[in-house]
């Protein structure tokens, strides 16, 4: 019987990079798929990072002002995709934005007031996990808004939207798309794992049983606001890395930064996972 190809000791004492490692599994023909997809995702994911720091020193040279969105379902991905698009920016000129639940005064307030003194400052990129959006799908589907306050808002936003434009600040709005299956799944995954119970709560227990509302008020909420000046960008996210890196390239794809021709990776996002609203006739969810 022929003995199963393998690395030793030697090898990986010898190796000095995942290129190394790569091309020594390729020779020894080890059937090591996963290790390998693994890898590359690593090295890609790497290679965009550093593209994401030339992004960051060009807005910050430049005082661009940048808001980043990231909507959808439950467990669709946003808070992953979000810390691999933070993990090496400078937190000078970079923040996140996942605010609670809205205060007494603040629901006696314009529903888009907290949001505005969150949004980025010249020269700085912010990321929103979730957003002004939970009034479009959320709110209605839990029952945490009126009738009235929703209408208000599919009227309003926008006009919200196209005063930020008008005014210099860049939105991009990502829908990240996962289907019923993919997400029930990860559900189960979250409660197997101490170190995620605190990600599971029970509006994502009612992500299941109102599948259907909460996608009614996504198509509504794409009816109405999706835009010229910001247009939603849907992510297929049922397989989480190539989400995260065809995110990225999506974010890379929208500026002419200093360096770009240099890059070391390619930048043009996938159009099978990555397409704006009008594009996308049959989502996942």
């Amino acid at each position: 019987m022929k003995d199963t190809p393998r690395l030793t000791i030697q090898d990986f004492e010898e190796i000095k990079s995942n290129e190394e490692l790569l091309a020594l599994i390729a020779e020894k023909e080890i059937p090591f798929k996963k290790v390998e997809k693994d890898l590359i995702y690593e090295q890609e994911l790497r290679c965009l990072q550093i593209e994401l720091v030339k992004l960051q020193q060009w807005i910050a040279k430049n005082n661009k002002r940048v808001a980043v969105i990231f909507e959808g379902r439950d467990a669709a991905g946003k808070g992953g995709n979000i810390r691999r698009f933070m993990e090496h920016l400078n937190p000078r000129s970079s923040r996140l934005v996942a605010l609670n639940k809205p205060t007494e005064v603040e629901r006696g307030q314009w529903y888009f007031q907290r949001y505005i003194k969150e949004l980025p400052n010249p020269g700085e990129i912010v990321f929103f996990d979730r957003s002004w959006y939970n009034r479009a799908v959320v709110e209605p589907v839990m029952g945490f808004c009126t009738e009235a306050q929703y209408r208000k808002f599919l009227v309003q936003v926008p006009e919200f939207e196209h005063m930020l434009y008008e005014d210099g600040i860049l939105v991009i709005k990502f829908w990240l798309s996962i289907s019923k299956k993919e997400q029930l799944k990860r559900f189960e995954a979250r409660k197997g794992n101490p170190l995620k119970h605190w990600k599971f709560s029970p509006v994502d227990k009612k992500g299941q049983e109102l599948w259907d509302r909460y996608t009614y008020y996504k198509g509504e909420m794409f009816t109405n606001t999706h835009t010229t000046y910001c247009p939603w960008t849907i992510i297929k996210t049922n397989r989480k890395k190539t989400a995260r890196l065809e995110a990225i390239r999506h974010v890379l794809s929208k500026f002419d930064y200093d360096g770009k021709e240099d890059a070391m990776i390619n930048l043009n996002p996938d159009p099978n996972v990555v397409m704006r609203y009008f594009r996308s006739v049959k989502q996942n969810d």
